[in-house]
């Protein structure tokens, strides 16, 4: 993963005041630690910070006084309704280090017709080279028969990465796709449990449809109408 180059500023100001103040300025309150070292309260320039963490284990390096270090993004605090940064905690590391990360889980190809595939685990943990972080893992799912499962042991894992999970860990699993009286069962069941009756549709009795229809099969004349050719 290539590096990313972002330009920090040190901050001295804290609390909420001042996290604000600095977010008005379009910039993002951050703390880098690691390495048994103090940690150093910088601000981050918003928007490149923004466009850098589209991908959550991207490698930054941070220019500080004119030195830089290498960080990635451990913890990042975002607006709940507006999304934007909020803070971000970077962790430092050194080139050759081994980190442990999340890497999302990516599919390929499409199952044997009929079958339905189910994405059990949509992040694994690896261990890598804290400059050589996979983007993900692709697992190809093309022509999968229906009860095949892939468990973190069957994944092509990228070189220089070893896997931090259980072997036996169910990573994809592939069913039959439910048929639509399956899913009118279910959801029949769900509503038993929740105590949700469902009205039954309305039967007219045999009288009642020979009146409403008239008794020799004709329909009711209209009121006001003739009914002996006057």
């Amino acid at each position: 993963m290539a590096e990313i180059k972002i330009v920090a500023e040190s901050r001295t100001a804290f609390g909420k005041g001042a996290a604000r103040r600095i977010r008005r300025d379009a910039k993002v309150p951050a703390v880098l630690y690691g390495h048994g070292l103090d940690p150093l309260h910088v601000s981050l320039p918003g928007h490149e910070l923004m466009l850098a963490l589209k991908n959550s284990n991207a490698l930054l390096s941070v220019e500080l006084d004119g030195s830089s270090q290498l960080a990635l993004p451990k913890q990042v605090q975002r607006d709940p309704i507006r999304g934007y940064i909020e803070h971000a905690d970077l962790l430092l590391v050194r080139r050759g280090e081994k980190v442990t990360v999340n890497v999302p889980v990516v599919l390929s190809g499409e199952a044997e017709s009929g079958a339905l595939v189910v994405t059990e685990t949509t992040e694994i943990a690896l261990e890598a080279e804290a400059t050589h972080i996979p983007e993900a893992v692709e697992i190809s799912i093309e022509g999968l028969e229906i009860g095949t499962q892939i468990l973190a042991s069957d994944l092509q894992l990228p070189e220089g990465s070893t896997l931090q999970i259980d072997p036996d860990h169910l990573i994809v699993n592939v069913t039959a796709a439910p048929t639509a009286a399956d899913v009118e069962a279910e959801l029949a069941q769900a509503e038993a449990d929740a105590g949700i009756e469902r009205d039954e549709p309305e039967h007219l009795d045999e009288d009642a449809a020979d009146e409403a229809i008239g008794t020799d099969g004709d329909a009711p004349a209209e009121d006001g109408a003739a009914t002996d050719g006057q």
